[in-house]
């Protein structure tokens, strides 16, 4: 491969340099970090440019499969997410029902056993599971990458570049100790192998967490019409976010919600204008299976269901010691509770949050609680807005340096995976990832705490009686710079 793009990769970087350091994104006070902090921070994000430029060789160049995050996976090689949003995307006009398994798998399969994927080049094809509005965002890149490799390398530097930008942003919206810690922490993030592995997979849930925090971070600018085109895209696009509309209504943001509602039905319009409605008829049909776990395929192997980190997911793995009962009915009951409780602890957050300050922790403790509501969440990128959290607690818990070294240690756990083939049986994937599954939850919760005892930080040297109240109520997720 000739060297010209990492030339050119680090002639860009040498000149991003120069620019921040003359106009600093974000303010910076280095008075917060001990040495070895951030020693460990500046080491972590050498490491963090290796991998990331590592995996764009295998990401430009399916052939290159020794550049992938677990070369040694066959099913980290093969699994693309992304063939599920192209082919439906692909196929939506001729074949309304993009949610038909025959679409995605092979002719002659048995449906009570494990999937058997169709192929695009050397990847698996996914099946598709989204709301039918989603599709506007493949349509839409797809007049500049119309083929999947070119898709593929486009739909990985957006993801890269948004989830960077948010990063940088959740730090800016703290105080300049606090902001500084975060962007040390933020290689953890950026260089996780859970990360990683779903920037290679080309899911959309990095994307849709870090949207989500943007959208809220526009509502405090008070750009509340760019922040409701965001947040209601990837709430009619991914359903999970609308968690963050019921945030906004309990705070009594009605300019926000309104202008999120007014997005999304033209959201849904545009949809309807380019498709039609027959694929929203089919997604009515296949809502309930959704919600209950039925519509996933993963279902019927062990060895992926036994790797959900989801609160209702928790039935099927159940199944693997011996429960006998415990199926598709159960899982409709536990996600209907989960999803109350998951609805009341919003509403608490939404109530109780002091001020605006604190906003990204606010912001990602919703989302992690909206994310576990999901029937099938692979741990893959299960963890990953727990972990993104993790750095923002870790930061702010300083200068107690033991909190700060402990929270480091949870962001390593959450942080790893074990491919699907590891070759472990689905009872011992099962009892693993009890681990991060604990640690997701265990992290939110403390994010839910830290808001109830108003532990909300303040801006740099205005203290917590001095904080300007905010007018008509505008106390979202994230404040302004």
């Amino acid at each position: 491969m000739s060297g010209a793009p990492w030339v050119v990769a680090a002639l860009v970087a040498a000149v991003l340099a120069a620019v921040l350091r003359k106009y600093p994104v974000v303010a910076l006070d280095w008075t917060g970090c001990s040495r070895a902090f951030l020693a460990l921070g500046v080491a972590a994000a050498i490491v963090a440019i290796v991998l990331v430029s590592r995996l764009t060789v295998f990401m430009v160049d399916p052939a290159k499969t020794s550049w992938s995050t677990v070369p040694s996976s066959e099913f980290e090689l093969r699994h693309l997410c992304l063939t599920a949003y192209f082919v439906a995307a692909d196929v939506v006009r001729s074949h309304p029902n993009v949610y038909d398994q025959s679409l995605y798998e092979l002719p002659g399969g048995d449906p009570t056993l494990p999937r058997r994927p169709m192929r695009l080049g050397i990847f698996s094809v996914d099946q598709y599971e989204y709301p039918p509005p989603f599709l506007l965002m493949p349509r839409a890149l797809s007049w500049v990458a119309p083929d999947l490799q070119s898709l593929r390398a486009l739909w990985f530097g957006l993801t890269g570049l948004g989830l960077l930008g948010a990063l940088v942003m959740a730090a800016r919206a703290l105080g300049p100790p606090a902001a500084t810690r975060v962007l040390l922490l933020a290689p953890f993030v950026l260089g996780a192998p859970a990360t990683l592995s779903t920037l290679q997979k080309g899911n959309v849930q990095l994307l849709v967490i870090a949207l989500a925090l943007l959208a809220m971070a526009l509502f405090s600018h008070r750009r509340r019409a760019a922040g409701g085109a965001i947040l209601a895209f990837i709430s009619v696009a991914k359903l999970y976010p609308g968690l963050l509309v019921v945030f906004l209504l309990a705070r009594r943001e009605w300019r926000a919600a309104i202008w999120t509602s007014g997005f999304a039905a033209l959201f849904v319009a545009l949809t309807l204008a380019d498709v039609g409605w027959a694929p929203f008829a089919a997604f009515r049909e296949h809502l309930p299976g959704l919600l209950s776990g039925e519509a996933f395929p993963a279902f019927r192997n062990p060895a992926a269901y036994s790797m959900n980190l989801s609160i209702p997911g928790l039935v099927f793995k159940a199944r693997l010691f011996g429960v006998t009962d415990a199926g598709f009915g159960a899982m409709r009951a536990v996600g209907t509770l989960y999803t109350l409780v998951a609805l009341a602890l919003t509403v608490l957050l939404a109530i109780r949050a002091r001020n605006e300050v604190s906003g990204p922790i606010v912001c990602l403790t919703v989302l992690v609680f909206a994310t576990l509501r999901s029937p099938f969440l692979p741990w893959t990128y299960g963890t990953f807005p727990a972990l993104w959290l993790a750095t923002l607690l870790a930061a702010v818990a300083a200068p107690r340096e033991s909190i700060l070294w402990t929270w480091i240690a949870v962001v390593f756990a959450l942080a790893v995976i074990i491919p699907n083939d590891a070759g472990l049986s689905p009872q011992a994937k099962a009892l693993l990832t009890t681990i991060p599954q604990a640690l997701t939850i265990g992290v939110a919760i403390l994010g839910v705490r830290r808001t109830l005892l108003k532990r909300d930080l303040e801006p740099a040297g205005v203290p917590a009686t001095a904080a300007p109240a905010s007018a008509g109520g505008s106390t979202t997720c994230i404040p302004p710079a």
